[in-house]
């Protein structure tokens, strides 16, 4: 059985098919970053675009652990230029790894990582995932705005957990994501991107009663805490 565990932004661990897979792992300059994520060891580092964020310490961590990072074409390529070992893929492609199947899905949304030196660099599209494994569909929908093809998602992939944003501002709000739980009909919902910093503040609490009203199940996770499904 997959288990997720919320660490807190939009990262996640994933536990399945004997591998340990960790989305958008965003700590240094988190204030809510948990401790010890230091320690995290997985085996695939899963990228959705590169801003800070959400690249965030993806790439120190994926070169700590000798992980794969599976992420967009431009994104896996620069991080590739900066040492690290990727999978570059693009949006609608699919690919079969030793843990399960993993799909891209598109996101309204940017994606630059930077700003450094020489400004912003370029890392294309960004995505979401549709995590396949033992049985399960796991969609996590990075950085995105509501759009319509949510529902074809739903009708193509059942997901049985969906890892919506509802911080608004940057993504998404809580109205939107209900709607989005209208179109796709996930099992579960775990509400994500909320609360980090006050511009992205919002009421977990208001999303679960509308998305209850369209059959699913919220889970709001505390930063730690895990959810098998």
């Amino acid at each position: 059985m997959p288990t997720i565990k919320y660490l807190s932004h939009s990262c996640f661990t994933v536990e399945t098919g004997g591998k340990t897979l960790i989305i958008d792992p965003f700590f240094s300059g988190n204030p809510k970053a948990p401790a010890g994520w230091q320690e995290i060891k997985p085996d695939y580092v899963l990228l959705t675009h590169g801003h800070g964020d959400h690249l965030g310490d993806g790439l120190e961590i994926a070169k700590k652990s000798n992980a794969t990072i599976i992420a967009p074409n431009e994104l896996a390529v620069y991080c590739e230029n900066k040492g690290a070992t990727v999978h570059p893929m693009h949006i609608g492609g699919a690919h079969d790894f030793d843990f399960g199947r993993v799909k891209l899905t598109i996101a309204h949304h940017g994606s630059a990582a930077g700003p450094g030196p020489h400004g912003w660099e370029y890392t294309g599209n960004p995505c979401g995932f549709l995590i396949m494994a033992e049985g399960k569909t796991l969609y996590h929908a990075g950085d995105t705005g509501l759009f319509y093809d949510m529902k074809l998602i739903g009708e193509m992939n059942p997901v049985d957990v969906a890892l919506l944003p509802i911080g608004d501002n940057f993504t998404m709000g809580v109205t939107d994501a209900i709607k989005a739980v209208e179109l796709m009909r996930p099992k579960q919902v775990v509400p994500m991107h909320f609360d980090t910093w006050e511009i992205i503040h919002a009421d977990p609490k208001e999303f679960a009663e509308g998305a209850a009203k369209h059959g699913a199940k919220v889970t709001v996770l505390g930063i730690g805490e895990t959810l098998s499904y």
